[in-house]
């Protein structure tokens, strides 16, 4: 790395001038980050240094208020950086990126292994009671002391060494995974040409792929992409059998296709690195590791959830597909059901049981009234308010911002909103934040994004979504609301750093009140009318709400079996990936008409990093407590019942990990949640409410 730049020379270094702190993104280059990430891990370095030499008595104030304030140059730098690297990367930022991944993990490893700060913490811990903490506090010793014991710090010498190197490592190959995943994603095009390439497509669809040829510098012509808010509308609408097959194929084999982003090997590797991680750390396997922390605490517990639920699912996908097969023998279709027929002959079997079709839906699901619906929906739940501001520095044009204030009219967050699929975004939809909230030391108030990839409309007209689209929506302003309403001292329980399996909670609950009429009535307006939706229109919608649910829990649940049975493994020598997969889902009957919704190669959620391994169970974790959640509301007969909403924001929204989940969850609910009510909601138990979504 180079020598570090000076704060006059390098932004990243110097003081932000610009409004609420934002990073002055027109004046970052990618040649400023190197220098500033060096000189940021040196400056956490010292100060971590500094806290383990301390030579005084370990305390609360001198050891972990240290702690959690350090590293504020690392993590300011840093917010900028896997930011931009996510949702605007480019040649130079993916070659940084690659440099910095495993630096960044031997860091962040070494301070979990540092002696010195670890004695001190471990003093603490045994004395806890003796401290007069005050809830808060006991909570962030607990956690602080447990992540550093599972970051190695009891470990002799050797296996120090050796867990630091597997860090490493792993940082090195999930940053591959990803970049190999957006290249396949990018350099892959589907020309449609002449009448037969555009058969079946509605004008909306036409139109956008021709905006999606347009930005690939295809101007005049038609292009599907692999982004799925493009390619899933054309495997539904496409009459032609043999594009539709082409499409299916190249989007499931991401990650697959031979030459050197190919991910194969890099799963094989990285699963057996994990292996080994969690044997050091007294696992058996990293399934266990992992779990140990989370809700459901262990594989055995994800399992049980995941067995009560594929069977129920299998058997409803087998008669969806049936009811698919004749269908196209109605058609006079003779062939028989394969993976990239499903979504086609979905929408003439919904279209004949609801009198539904997509075409007619998509014109009332304008994104800006979407992104205005959940706007107005946290208004009336929590009291805050979104003002648009123009004048403040993005990373992209399509990027907008809003700054976010309480009932008072305290600034209390902005808000990023990147809607729009571009090549050098990464695939899918996610929240993340340039900075965390906390009031240690300061009053820090966040700034969050959410990222999606909806194919951008003409110049001129609206982008429509359709109601998946619109969940997401939803979904993912729901993690914003976690970040933005996040209410706690320390940095380190903020927001969305809650276990894996209860983060999905506010995201997903927060979908339920897309589909209520409430909602509905005020938000979906006809794009070129302006017309409310019709209620007729409205009832038939809410009557195929649970439409196609076998086939939605199955391509979730067969890849969150998958996730896991990696995971479960206690050796992995010389895997094969793609065989694991294929005898994991023959093992489970798999139907052969449906894919998992991320086939390995591609399953950036488990193998882009850490972060859903072993863990892509906690959204339908989540949804349990999500279906029960909502419930209440809809119990008190009013979804926006103020005391309810009151505890919801109190206890959840605000709250970050400053107590245990499940404590959270009874708190807000008052009592423990019915797992029943997941079943209920997609349509397998008794009575049916609304189809949760994402892009997931």
């Amino acid at each position: 790395m180079t020598a570090p730049d000076t704060p006059e020379s390098n932004p990243l270094l110097a003081a932000w001038d610009t409004p609420f702190e934002t990073p002055p993104f027109a004046a970052i280059r990618p040649e400023h980050f190197r220098p500033a990430f060096e000189a940021a891990f040196a400056a956490h370095r010292a100060e971590i240094d500094a806290i383990a030499a301390d030579p005084s008595p370990a305390t609360f104030a001198n050891t972990i208020d240290a702690l959690e304030l350090s590293g504020e140059t690392l993590s300011r730098v840093g917010g900028v950086f896997w930011n931009l690297a996510g949702a605007h990367t480019s040649p130079e930022l993916q070659a940084i990126e690659r440099e910095i991944s495993p630096i960044a993990a031997k860091h962040f490893s070494d301070i979990g292994m540092n002696a010195g700060l670890f004695a001190r913490i471990d003093a603490l811990w045994s004395r806890v009671d003796e401290l007069g903490l005050d809830d808060e506090q006991k909570r962030v010793l607990e956690l602080t002391h447990k992540r550093f014991v599972r970051s190695g710090a009891k470990l002799a010498l050797q296996a120090k060494q050796r867990l630091s190197q597997i860090v490493e490592r792993l940082a090195t190959l999930g940053t591959q995974f990803s970049q190999n995943v957006l290249a396949d994603e990018a350099d892959t095009l589907v020309e449609l040409e002449g009448e037969a390439g555009l058969a079946g497509l509605p004008d909306w669809l036409v139109a956008a792929t021709a905006q999606a040829a347009e930005d690939h510098g295809l101007k005049g012509r038609h292009i599907v992409t692999l982004s799925r808010s493009l390619i899933e509308p054309f495997l539904q609408f496409s009459s032609n059998r043999a594009l539709r097959e082409k499409a299916y194929g190249l989007w499931i084999r991401r990650g697959e296709m031979g030459g050197a982003s190919d991910n194969r090997a890099i799963v094989a590797e990285m699963v057996a690195l994990r292996v080994e991680r969690a044997r050091l750390l007294g696992y058996r396997t990293f399934a266990a590791y992992k779990l140990d922390t989370s809700m459901a605490k262990t594989p055995e517990a994800v399992r049980g959830l995941l067995d009560r639920v594929w069977p129920m699912a299998r058997a409803r996908a087998l008669e969806e597909r049936d009811a698919l097969q004749a269908m196209a023998q109605q058609d006079d279709a003779s062939i028989v059901i394969a993976a990239h027929d499903w979504r086609y002959y979905a929408a003439k079997v919904r279209a004949a049981r609801h009198n539904l079709d997509e075409g007619e839906i998509k014109p009332y699901l304008q994104l800006d009234r979407v992104i205005q619906a959940a706007f107005d929906t946290a208004t009336r739940l929590f009291g805050v308010r979104f003002s648009e501001r123009r004048d403040l520095p993005t990373y992209h044009p399509d990027v907008r911002t809003w700054e976010v204030t309480d009932a008072a009219g305290r600034h209390l967050a902005l808000f990023y909103g990147d809607y729009f699929a571009r090549s050098s975004k990464r695939s899918g939809a996610w929240m993340s934040s340039f900075r965390g909230q906390r009031k240690l030391g300061r009053d820090v108030r966040p700034i969050v994004v959410n990222v999606l990839n909806f194919a951008r409309a003409p110049e001129g007209q609206p982008t429509l979504l359709s109601f998946d689209d619109a969940r997401t929506v939803f979904h993912e302003f729901g993690h914003a609301l976690h970040g933005m309403l996040s209410d706690v001292t320390y940095p380190s329980i903020a927001g969305t750093a809650v276990p894996r399996d209860f983060v999905e909670f506010p995201s997903q609950v927060y979908e339920h009140w897309l589909m209520r009429p409430e909602v509905l009535r005020t938000c979906a307006l006809h794009a070129r009318t302006g017309e409310p939706m019709p209620q007729a229109l409205l009832d038939r919608i809410q009557a195929a709400r649970n439409f196609n649910q076998g086939f939605a829990t199955v391509e979730y649940v067969a890849s969150a079996i998958v996730d896991m049975e990696f995971h479960a493994l206690e050796s992995a020598t010389d895997i094969d990936p793609v065989a694991f997969e294929r005898r994991v889902l023959d093992g489970i009957g798999m139907p052969a008409e449906i894919a998992m919704r991320h086939r390995t190669p591609h399953f950036t959620h488990v193998f882009s990093g850490d972060g859903y391994s072993a863990g892509y169970y906690s959204y339908l974790w989540s949804e349990v407590l999500d279906a029960d959640g909502f419930a209440a509301f809809e119990e008190a007969g009013d979804i926006f019942d103020p005391e309810l909403a009151g505890r919801l924001k109190r206890h959840v929204y605000a709250a970050g990990s400053s107590r245990d989940p499940e404590l959270a969850y009874r708190a807000f609910r008052g009592r423990d949640p019915d797992v029943d009510a997941l079943l209920r909601k997609r349509g397998f138990l008794g009575e049916v409410a609304e189809a949760g979504g994402e892009e997931r």
